[in-house]
């Protein structure tokens, strides 16, 4: 596909914010890359909907400083040409309302006239062993570019001098496959050093309706096969053989894709694919998924630990994801709570037999004791744990029920303040719930 040098104004940039890039150009070539330019094309190509740009990725590739003694990366010494223009006479210049430096990797984040910005010196990274943290180093912008995941996500828009105008580079046929709507990794290895790029695949594929690219889905496939968590443990045991930053970067993957994106088709990406061993084992053969994450979200549950509740070693699962430690004890409280159902038989028409409570008094009393909260017993409900009428209905209703009598009543009525007016409520609460309909 061919595309025609493109306006900058394409990009919603606001006034003034040219200007600003026109009068640091000493500072090194400067390319727009990421998202906004992939989806501008998708627009120009496919007529998808574009919304505009709220953000901006900007890669400066480093160029020889005014002053030998200047060792600071090339985006931060673009971003003080910003702060210096913003900062003069003229309104050309656009305005930087929050500017915040990263050392770690030479970034920047900008506001300028209202549009963030990720400004980032180009670089090249290289995985010292499978799913480890890359090691980096400042490098040209096709360095940049070929350290990304898709084709798709590997152009840039380079700002052109004399200008204003930008010019498409894409060094690995990223318009090609987004006319063809495919995404297609970057080289052999992309999936070895990075497994969650997996996950992005998804995403990508929920989001945009793409398609894997046949040798992709092969990399795919033979990346699952070598890989730990294939193994059937159920996440026992594996910890020590997968590096702890694998299982962070995976989470986070997996948040935004349950997050942001169309999730059902997210995950069901994932689960065609076989990857859901990314995760765990038991999911991939996980048939209640989606039902689960359904109600969830209608109970205002965090999806993730929704989606870990299906499987019988959900605990270790989030402690190799890092969870935060309110999901895993969450998922802690919901492992004592299907050990205290399991001892249960089902409700009979007569009864409850072996210790199963027969009332609705009973039910509110086992489910509101200490040991897991009302989110534990909705996500208990929510993963079929029966028996699952009492459970609906102390979630939808008894949970609510209080007194019939308020309490300020019941001081008038002579009922002292402390121990006893709290006695008293709970009895006048009782008295209710053993009128409710079991």
């Amino acid at each position: 596909m061919t595309v025609s040098a493109i306006d900058p104004q394409d990009l919603s940039l606001p006034p003034g914010f040219l200007a600003v890039f026109d009068r640091s150009a000493d500072c090194g070539q400067l390319a727009v890359v990421g998202g906004a330019v992939r989806d501008l094309l998708l627009h120009r190509v496919h007529l998808d909907p574009l919304r505009g740009v709220p953000d901006l990725d900007l890669v400066v590739e480093p160029g020889p400083p005014a002053d030998p003694a200047d060792i600071r990366p090339a985006a931060h010494r673009l971003a003080d040409a910003l702060l210096a223009a913003s900062q003069g006479e003229g309104a050309g210049a656009g305005r930087v309302s929050f500017c915040q430096f990263h050392g770690a990797y030479g970034t920047v984040e900008l506001e300028i006239d209202g549009v963030l910005l990720d400004l980032a010196t180009a670089r090249r990274e290289t995985y010292p062993a499978p799913g480890e943290n890359p090691v980096v180093a400042y490098g040209s912008l096709q360095d940049d570019l070929s350290r990304r995941d898709f084709t798709i996500n590997a152009m840039a828009l380079v700002f052109t001098s004399p200008g204003p105008g930008l010019r498409l580079l894409d060094p690995h046929g990223g318009s090609a496959d987004l006319a063809r709507r495919q995404l297609r990794l970057l080289h052999r290895r992309s999936l070895e050093d990075d497994p969650t790029r997996i996950v992005r695949a998804a995403r990508y594929a929920a989001r945009l309706g793409f398609t894997l690219a046949p040798e992709s889905l092969e990399q795919l496939q033979a990346t699952l096969g070598r890989w730990p968590w294939a193994d059937g443990g159920g996440g026992h045991g594996i910890e020590g053989r997968v590096p702890p930053a694998l299982g962070t970067r995976l989470r986070m993957e997996l948040e935004l894709l349950l997050e942001r994106e169309p999730w059902e088709r997210g995950l069901a990406c994932l689960q065609e694919w076989g990857a859901l061993v990314l995760v765990d084992p038991a999911l991939q053969a996980d048939p209640h998924w989606r039902r689960r994450l359904r109600w969830a979200r209608r109970c205002g549950l965090p999806l993730l630990p929704a989606l870990l509740a299906g499987s019988e070693a959900a605990e270790s699962v989030a402690r190799r994801l890092q969870l935060p430690h309110g999901q895993q004890r969450l998922l802690a409280q919901l492992s004592r709570l299907r050990r205290a159902l399991s001892r249960f038989e089902t409700v009979g028409a007569e009864g409850a037999p072996d210790g199963l409570p027969a009332t609705p008094l009973a039910w509110a009393t086992f489910l509101e004791r200490p040991g897991w909260s009302a989110e534990a017993v909705a996500l208990a409900l929510v993963s079929g744990l029966r028996p699952r009428r009492p459970l609906l209905r102390w979630w939808c209703r008894w949970r609510h029920l209080t007194s019939p009598v308020p309490a300020a009543e019941l001081i008038a009525a002579g009922v002292p303040q402390g121990p006893a007016l709290g006695e008293r409520l709970r009895q006048l609460r009782g008295e209710r719930l053993l009128r409710e309909r079991p």
